[in-house]
């Protein structure tokens, strides 16, 4: 069978920032028009029919989350998988293995909440010896301040810390659950465990959060930590996310750079995550802006996931999925997992068109698909 060379696709070069106190974003990431010419490759790397190179894997290990966020699922009513259809650790780690052989480089572990699930660590160490090379994992934070010393001796490299309020009242209105102290101490539990750099995640809604930016700004300043504002996207369980409602990136620049000027950061390996890294001109700090909505980089994107009951998912905007889980369950060979693997690379979309008059959003939501 032909094979296609996996080119890459080169983000278009950011623009400088700083321009009398106010942001210019970053130039939009270029989709290539058209797939490539051919079959899928049955060899090198994971490549799309777009050439897009995908080394970047997040593993969902759970639906369940102990908060109830107000932009990713309802404060009641939630139907959760039950147990038996989770993969199990061992189903995960053979499953990571065949990616790595693959070229996936790094893991993010999600949920879902992932501290939820008991025996996450013992996941993170099987995890560790494989061999990517970074290993990471997102939290809400809740349960981090107990688990940090665990998580960085068993091989986790850094946390992303989900906080979308710095004001206990407020926190507690989004979150619905949990206290914002126990997620302050977390990130201080994680920087003394070595997990750093620690990311502060902020999803930004209109009229509900966007007057703390500059105080989550400050943050960044103060901590060292790398604050990064998320544009609020159409993964809600409740279905009532609305575009009015997205804070776009150019607006979050431009009023962060008009209290302290911005400077772009490029190169390094960074350069294909999601997040258009921004430092601060007086050396204090970095920020980051996700920027799904308003200028959306699936020219680039490198990611593919595993949710929670073994299924691949090529895009979060995409409800094409492929189920995994009875290849892993009835031992089947390694060769056939790498086939699904690449079958599920090869379909990727374009784009998440969600520009198109046609775009459907997902029918699962954030915590379902796994962030």
């Amino acid at each position: 069978m032909g094979r296609v060379a996996p080119e890459r696709v080169r983000a278009a070069e950011t623009v400088p920032v700083t321009l009398r106190g106010r942001a210019a974003s970053p130039a939009p990431r270029r989709v290539r028009p058209g797939p490539a010419a051919g079959p899928m490759p049955l060899g090198g790397p994971l490549v799309d029919s777009f050439g897009r190179v995908h080394s970047d894997l997040r593993i969902s290990v759970t639906d369940r989350c102990n908060l109830r966020c107000v932009y990713c699922m309802p404060e009641e009513g939630m139907t959760f998988l039950p147990g038996a259809e989770l993969l199990g650790f061992e189903e995960i780690v053979r499953f990571a293995r065949v990616a790595r052989g693959l070229g996936v480089t790094s893991v993010r572990i999600t949920g879902g909440e992932p501290l939820v699930r008991r025996g996450v660590v013992d996941l993170v160490g099987e995890l560790a010896s494989v061999g990517f090379e970074d290993l990471a994992l997102t939290t809400n934070g809740t349960s981090l301040g107990r688990f940090a010393e665990d998580l960085a001796a068993a091989g986790l490299r850094r946390v992303n810390v989900s906080c979308d309020s710095l004001r206990p009242d407020r926190y507690s209105e989004i979150r619905r659950r949990g206290e914002l102290v126990r997620v302050l101490e977390s990130m201080d539990a994680a920087v003394s465990a070595g997990l750093v750099p620690v990311k502060v995640n902020v999803v930004l809604v209109a009229g509900v959060n966007d007057d703390e930016i500059l105080d989550f700004a400050e943050l960044a300043r103060a901590t060292g930590r790398i604050v990064r504002f998320i544009e609020y996207m159409p993964l809600d369980a409740d279905g009532s996310w609305r575009r009015e409602l997205v804070v776009t990136a150019d607006e979050v620049l431009g009023r962060i750079a008009g209290r302290w000027p911005l400077e772009a950061v490029t190169g390094g390996p960074d350069d294909r995550a999601p997040a258009s890294r921004f430092r601060f001109s007086d050396g204090h700090g970095e920020i980051g802006v996700v920027a799904s909505v308003s200028r959306p980089f699936c020219g680039t994107c490198n990611r593919l996931r595993l949710t929670a009951e073994g299924s691949i998912r090529n895009c979060l905007f995409s409800d094409d999925e492929l189920s995994v889980r009875h290849l892993l369950r009835t031992e089947g060979r390694e060769e056939e997992i790498e086939i699904a693997l690449r079958r599920a690379v090869w379909g990727k979309r374009a784009g998440h068109g969600m520009d198109e008059p046609d775009f459907l959003r997902p029918a699962r939501s954030m915590s379902m698909i796994g962030g």
